[in-house]
């Protein structure tokens, strides 16, 4: 079994800086893609940001050049730094990994259960 717990989220006022990070545990064979999605109240799930296992990043237009995502490799982690937040970032964020798990010959998909990002002066 694979598990992701992130850490991280709370309370920031706009402008400002704050750093989500997801673990990543269990049997895992191979570490695909990882990324973040988050969905506010009323709205539907959004993605934000994903990166492959070779390092190359994608962003979701609405965070593009405020938010940055990497991963260690070796310890199976991925991290999300955010600057420049905006009251419009808030909402829950959901770590996503894409796993071949110990014992299994194709990747599936993993969630974490999620960080709260509250955005407010």
């Amino acid at each position: 079994q694979v598990q992701l717990v992130e850490s991280g989220g709370g309370l920031v006022q706009p402008g400002g800086s704050l750093r989500l990070s997801c673990a990543a545990s269990g049997s895992i064979f191979v570490l695909n893609t990882m990324g973040w999605y988050r969905k506010a109240p009323g709205k539907e799930r959004e993605w934000v940001a994903a990166i492959t296992s070779g390092g190359r990043e994608n962003y979701a237009d609405s965070v593009k050049g405020r938010f940055t995502i990497s991963r260690d490799n070796g310890k199976f982690t991925v991290s999300l730094p955010m600057a420049s937040l905006k009251p419009e970032d808030t909402a829950a964020y959901y770590c996503h990994a894409r796993v071949m798990a110990d014992g299994y010959h194709r990747y599936m998909d993993y969630w974490g259960e999620g960080t709260l990002v509250t955005v407010s002066s």
